[in-house]
């Protein structure tokens, strides 16, 4: 008997396990993963080892489908076929949509249960990749920082990246955000969304959506989205936005990135927000100097302790904390203080954005602003509000929100890196000499000197994954616009004195 028998049956118990189907339909299941399969056939192997992981069970058909000469090789057509097999086990649009709504009527938690459970049982949220990704904690001055190194997000192989340069340019869908994602097969440069479901949510009296990431970074990280394909922007309106959202899902945070280059999330072409079940450092971090902003007393204000520029609002009537983000958003926008080298803009670019994040929060209605500046200068050509160059060899690329509000996405390298820079240094071997190490051996040798030579490797591990810490929060010190030392702190209070007399 075909391996394809077995396979179709575990994956198919599978689903009914999981509830994505009943039990009356499993013949009508199998059927329709056969016609993925080109099989006209099927053989009931009868009983099967329901332990199977499914990625397994996933990862068996992919490679019968490659035989057959169904799929092609590499990471980007295995995640294409494999996504056509879920949607075959996905419940309708409207379906998902139906049970949502009826378990909203109970709770709004119950609904996020059912849609967080449903995304995860459907590998729309690919969970074994997910837990692939290295996870630690660093206690910090400005609290317990979470740090992550993404591997669950497949890199893409050269044959892919080349078929990709030349597959036509589509424009449908417009961008991996848009609606018009749900149920797509996808392509070669494009991601497979058979099994991919959204939640319409109508916040600010606009249609947007909700949905989960494929490669979460927290729990129940949902990303929400304008149903117009429609730039990024940060005004009054999105912060009526966040809170109607909020509203909506009080369990959950929302916050938006910037609107500019730099300092902006992946894609700014889709207005969007992301937010979650999660509690962030940031969020914990306390209000360390209040202020009161004229015609405001209603609502409270204060910097937060944080490594980055945040102004924190508290209040019970959103529409108030909206109208003083509003004087906040356009003070800022064009503010210039060349003594603390901040210009609103530069040759007629524009410098000055913020990142919004609201939630709920003992009774009362929170928004966080944190103040971005992306100009870039000869010395600093990635922005000098950015990681500088001694801190690349662990963070390069741009800060986000995410990682703003203390959750650090570091790249998949630092896995093989850190290990051989742990072992260079156990050896006593020369960090320079391996390209593995050389980029890091600065750092090595400033721990060594400060911290002496390692016991073994496990404890050197453990020293390794504090050190990323603290570079992570000088990251996140060096995004700032208002530097932590007294020169910046009052440069801050400069700012809010100007915001304060607009």
């Amino acid at each position: 008997m075909s391996d394809y028998n077995v396979n179709l049956k575990k994956l198919v118990e599978y689903a009914a396990s999981r509830g994505l189907i009943g039990d009356r339909d499993r013949i009508w299941a199998i059927n329709r993963l056969l016609e993925v399969l080109k099989e006209d056939t099927y053989e009931d192997p009868g009983e099967t080892d329901r332990d199977t992981p499914l990625e397994t069970i996933l990862d068996e058909l992919v490679e019968f489908a490659r035989k057959k000469g169904l799929a092609d090789e590499g990471n980007v057509a295995h995640d294409l076929f494999d996504t056509k097999l879920m949607a075959c086990l996905t419940p309708r649009p409207s379906e998902v949509e139906n049970v949502f709504r009826a378990l909203y009527r109970e709770s709004p938690e119950k609904a996020t249960d059912y849609y967080y459970k449903l995304s995860r049982d459907t590998d729309y949220i690919r969970t074994a990749r997910v837990a692939r990704d290295v996870k630690w904690t660093a206690e910090t001055e400005y609290g317990t920082l979470d740090i992550t190194i993404n591997r669950s997000k497949p890199e893409k192989d050269p044959k892919a990246i080349a078929a990709a340069k030349l597959a036509p340019q589509a424009g449908y869908p417009k961008c991996a955000l848009c609606k018009e994602n749900e149920g797509y097969a996808g392509r070669i440069n494009a991601a497979a969304r058979g099994n991919h479901r959204i939640i319409p949510v109508t916040i600010n009296g606009s249609d947007w959506f909700m949905q989960y990431s494929p490669y979460v970074y927290y729990n129940e990280h949902c990303i929400v989205f304008n149903s117009v394909h429609t730039p990024m922007k940060i005004e009054k309106a999105t912060v009526g936005k966040l809170f109607d959202f909020v509203k909506l899902f009080p369990h959950y945070f929302v916050g938006s990135n910037a609107d500019l280059p730099i300092v902006g999330g992946s894609i700014l072409s889709h207005d969007h927000f992301q937010g979650g079940r999660y509690t962030f450092a940031m969020e914990k971090a306390p209000v360390e100097e209040k202020t009161v902003f004229r015609g405001f007393e209603d609502v409270e204000a204060g910097l937060v302790k944080w490594p980055m520029s945040v102004i924190r609002l508290r209040g019970e009537d959103t529409g108030r904390i909206a109208d003083l983000m509003d004087r906040i958003l356009y003070a800022w926008r064009g503010y210039t203080d060349e003594k603390a080298f901040i210009y609103a803009e530069t040759d007629g670019e524009k410098h000055n954005t913020l990142n919004p994040i609201a939630r709920f929060r003992d009774g009362r209605f929170e928004l966080d602003l944190v103040l971005r500046n992306n100009i870039t200068t000869p010395e600093h050509p990635l922005g000098y509000y950015h990681p500088h160059a001694e801190l690349h060899h662990i963070k390069k690329e741009n800060i986000g929100l995410i990682e703003a509000m203390g959750l650090a996405i570091l790249p998949a390298r630092l896995v093989d890196e850190l290990d051989a820079v742990n072992r260079a240094m156990l050896e006593g071997r020369d960090l320079r000499a391996d390209p593995q190490t050389a980029l890091h051996a600065d750092w090595a040798e400033e721990i060594l000197a400060r911290r002496g030579k390692p016991e073994s490797y496990e404890k050197n591990a453990v020293v390794l994954r504090e050190e990323v810490g603290a570079v992570f929060a000088k990251v996140l010190e060096h995004a700032g616009v208002f530097k932590r030392d007294a020169a910046g702190k009052e440069a801050f209070r400069r700012f809010l004195a100007y915001a304060d007399g607009i």
